[in-house]
Formats: structure tokens, sequence, C-alpha cells
């Protein structure tokens, strides 16, 4: 997959079949989107191409209302691996600023996805909405087909379990630790990607020899305290493994894993984490006895997994 930083870099691609959007976890309404993608692709003998942009739109529009406090399923670098896993040729990554926004939709079809991309089919999500104040939307896609000669495609909503997929539910999910709901809105696993570091006994209550992982995305979410079942995935090396999410002082969580048998030191190099399940809530891990005899349960629990 490539990756590029402005349409500029972009151009050459062949008969690029485009969409775009923040696709934030990367679920299963949008592999319905990619798959569709795929499809126009081969069919034009073409690429495919996702526009997507950082920061999230929201986090600049809204910095003090609803983009302040918004937590995103998927970092940068974690959407990034899930795209290429699915299937996608190109990415293009926009900055998103606030001169930038106020493109009109229009502006964007004529002078972005027809000018500088030449898409040769444009494909949106249901109910999705783009350009200046999300005016633009399926139907003016579909009424500049033949003025700017392109094809428009629309996908309908995914369903999971009779609700609608949205990566709004999703957070919630992951938020209120109902891993397992998350992971079938997903269709994949919920991850998290960083550099583990060993922790200090004195950081972790010295029960068990934990990796503190950091993570270099503040605006990346985690699952509620607790304890959970992951697989720890680095290079070609996949373990069982248990995390632990606790809250400092702060109330910033911190996240600790602990695999129960190492085969390397994993320290400073990246790791990915791949939540199954949650087992308890709540640790404390400087309380010694307590969390002691639950992380021993949630360790036995997590052994007789089959993942």
């Amino acid at each position: 997959m490539k990756v590029f930083r402005s349409f500029d870099e972009a151009s050459g691609i062949k008969n690029p079949v485009a969409t775009t959007g923040s696709f934030d976890g990367v679920h299963i309404g949008h592999k319905a989107i990619i798959n569709r993608l795929r499809m126009l692709a081969e069919k034009y003998n073409g690429e495919s191409v996702l526009i997507t942009f950082h920061p999230h739109p929201r986090k600049v529009l809204y910095p003090e209302t609803a983009g302040k406090e918004l937590k995103l399923i998927s970092s940068q670098d974690e959407k990034l691996l899930l795209l290429e896993k699915a299937g996608v040729d190109n990415v293009i990554i926009i900055e998103f600023t606030r001169e930038f926004s106020k493109i009109t939709s229009e502006e964007f079809v004529r002078d972005l996805l027809v000018g500088k991309l030449a898409a040769k089919v444009v494909v949106a999500g249901f109910n999705h909405h783009f350009g200046f104040k999300k005016e633009g939307d399926y139907r003016q896609l579909w009424g500049w087909r033949d003025k700017y000669n392109f094809e428009a495609e629309e996908i309908p909503e995914q369903e999971v379990q009779h609700e609608s997929v949205s990566s709004t539910r999703i957070r919630k999910a992951i938020s209120e630790g109902y891993i397992q709901r998350a992971n079938a809105y997903l269709d994949h696993y919920y991850i998290v990607m960083g550099l583990p570091v060993i922790a200090e006994p004195a950081q972790s209550g010295g029960l068990y020899p934990f990796y503190r992982m950091t993570i270099n995305d503040d605006s990346k979410l985690l699952p509620s305290d607790g304890v959970y079942a992951v697989s720890a995935e680095n290079g070609s090396i996949v373990s069982k493994a248990m995390v632990v999410i606790t809250s400092d002082i702060d109330n910033k969580q911190v996240l600790y894993f602990h695999i129960p048998e190492p085969t390397s030191n994993l320290a400073g190099s990246v790791s990915i984490l791949y939540f199954q399940k949650k087992i308890t809530g709540p640790v404390n891990l400087m309380d010694s006895p307590a969390s002691g005899a639950k992380l021993k349960a949630s360790l036995e629990e997590i052994s007789e997994l089959i993942y």
C-alpha cells in the first residue's frame, strides 16, 4: 500500500477509484466501502484510493467542544495498518486545517478528486457528507457525474446484530469494556499499537513482570480499567498475554501487559495488542494480596482460551 501526504504526491495513479472519510477503526461498514472500491478498481483496470484526514476534523473545527475530549478507535499508524490489511492500494492523508474545511463540496470534487486525482469512480458511504459545512452528499455526487466525467456509487448502511454500525457506537462499546461487542462491529480485533517499556516493580506492584505500553497519540481510546485477554504480536512472534489498564493519580489511563511465556525482550520494538475479551474489572496493582489473586485467576482463564 502506498501512502501519500497530498494530492500532488499522488499524481499518476491508474484509473483511480476513490472514497473519502475519517475511517476511524476501519470497521465493518468501512470494509464494505473498501471491498466495493477494490471490485470497481478491478473492473476499470485501476487502483483503489482512500482519502482521509489528520487531525480528525472535529479536533480542528470544535477544539473546545465536540473535539476536545474526542477519543479515536485507531491512531494514525493503526489505521494505516488496518487499511493495508483491508487491501487498499493507495491512501492519501490530507492535513485538515480550518482553511481546508472551507473548500466547498463542488470544489473538492472538481478541483481535487477530478482535477488532481483524475478519479474514474467516487464511492460514498451511507449518509456520508463532505465539503464546507458538510453540504456535499451522494445526491450531489450523482448530479455531477456528467458535468465532471466520473461515475458515482453509494454503499448502503451496514448492520451487525440488527444494530447500525458507527464509529460512535464502537467507541462507546470500547470505553465501557465491551470488547467482544466492539470486535463484532469492527469485524476484527480492537488493537493497540505502541512501544513496550519494561515497567519498574514500583510502577506495577511487583506482582508480575509487566511492560508498560507507550502510545504516542493522546487521542487514542483505551477500554475501561480492568484486565483483558489479548494476543501480543511483536515481529513474527505472537503470544497470549494479559493486559491491565489502570488510571494514575491524574486519572490518566496506563496500559500494562504481561506475557506468561516470554520468548524475548520486547522493549523498544513496536508491538500490537489484539484484544479478545475482558476478564475482570479494575485492579489496583499496588494492592498486592487482592490484585495477586485476581491476576492469578485471570491468567488461568487466559491460558484456557483458544486464540
